[in-house]
């Protein structure tokens, strides 16, 4: 299996942490699933953890990488983006990589009450359950979510 797919987004700690869990529980068996942060933040965001953990998947014990640590050292068959922020540098940090740009709100960014953020993680966990399994359909995968 050599379809390396990364998802990139700023901090690495809510939309691409939430996207490689999904691919990986979509399709594992078909892609190795790496996600990264441009600024890695010291960790995943606990209420994206807990509304991930709501519909069977565990990312509380996944850590923020930085994307240097892959540069040069793996082949990415596509790069998805999904924050602006990562999208603007990404040509920069991998020239003719081909990606994606798939833009979500940041949960980590969301504020007001535990619950209306907590609304915000469910929300744009379920967009991108949508979009992967969209895309798994564009790739000529047939998957049951």
């Amino acid at each position: 299996m050599d379809r390396n797919i990364l998802f990139l987004c700023t901090g690495n700690s809510a939309r691409s942490q939430m996207a490689e869990a999904l691919l990986k529980k979509h399709a594992g068996n078909h892609f190795q699933v790496y996600s990264a942060g441009l600024e890695p933040k010291a960790q995943v965001f606990p209420p994206v953890a807990l509304a991930m953990r709501e519909i069977g998947i565990d990312i509380s014990g996944q850590k923020p990488k930085g994307v240097e640590q892959f540069l040069g050292r793996v082949h990415f068959e596509k790069v998805i983006v999904v924050c602006g922020h990562a999208e603007e540098k990404c040509p920069i940090i991998f020239g003719m990589a081909p990606r994606l740009f798939w833009p979500f709100d940041d949960p980590a960014a969301a504020t007001g009450s535990e619950d209306d953020i907590l609304a915000v993680c469910r929300r744009v966990r379920d967009q991108l359950n949508r979009r992967i399994l969209e895309w798994l359909g564009e790739e000529g995968l047939s998957i049951q979510p």
